[in-house]
């Protein structure tokens, strides 16, 4: 049953920033598994390179509640259900069962656990909330090069997350000039993963879903040009937040 909590419509909701790939790091009784990796780790398949920064920029100027995960998606894969045949990768997928629950236990339930308890709290005070997930991706991809520059990813079946981003396209195309904004792109909005999840939690007049996919080449860029497209994410998404009513169908 999902949680409704405290209903509200109207004024703009709270907003909670989640990271669930933000570093690569290999806490010390599972670096064995990882020996002849370093390649790998310091790739984007291990984490989200810059997804990170950009995710405490937006906790600091929005003064919103920051929950991340420093620790390699290569050990067990956050944003990934139970059931997800890749929630382990070839690095730990040979663990046993006890080993994996071990894991699971360590790293998995506490991270979403704690997420999903702070929304909670966040919809019992605030009536609604904003939750987006940050996260970067590879500018190749199987060779290919991919013309998304920023991606916002949603259910289109939720008219709060389809209105909140289209809003949110258009906002940040405007402010920057030649920069590809994408809705579902690179990746689907309702693919598996942790917001895919909460919406099962949580009703739409409460709960606004959104993962933010940002290019990795722009975190290689120069301090200034980097710091420009930051802010105008961050800006355009405060824009956004303050000008549109994230309700569902039917509220008045």
């Amino acid at each position: 049953m999902k949680k409704r909590l405290k209903t509200q419509t109207r004024g703009i909701p709270a907003v909670i920033i989640t990271c669930e790939h933000g570093g690569n790091r290999v806490p010390t009784r599972y670096r064995k598994l990882f020996a002849e990796a370093a390649e790998i780790l310091n790739s984007h398949r291990a984490w989200d390179p810059g997804a990170l920064t950009l995710a405490r920029q937006f906790a600091r100027i929005l003064n919103a509640p920051l929950h991340c995960s420093s620790v390699t998606r290569l050990l067990v894969e956050l944003n990934r259900s139970l059931h997800h045949p890749r929630l382990f990768s070839e690095f730990t997928a040979s663990l046993s069962a006890n080993e994996k629950q071990t894991l699971l236990k360590e790293h998995w339930y506490p991270y979403r656990c704690e997420v999903e308890d702070a929304i909670s709290t966040l919809i019992q005070d605030n009536g609604r909330v904003v939750h987006l997930s940050v996260h970067s991706f590879t500018p190749v991809w199987n060779g290919e090069t991919r013309r998304t520059d920023v991606g916002l990813l949603y259910d289109p079946r939720r008219v709060s997350e389809l209105a909140f981003c289209r809003s949110w396209a258009r906002n940040l195309s405007a402010d920057v000039s030649g920069l590809t904004v994408h809705r579902n792109a690179p990746y689907r909005g309702t693919s598996d993963g942790f917001v895919t999840a909460l919406r099962q939690q949580f009703a739409e007049d409460a709960y606004t879903g959104i993962e933010l996919e940002v290019n990795q080449k722009y975190f290689a860029s120069s301090g200034a040009k980097q710091r420009a497209i930051f802010d105008s994410i961050i800006t355009s998404f405060q824009q956004t937040l303050t000008r549109i009513e994230v309700q569902c169908p039917g509220s008045t």
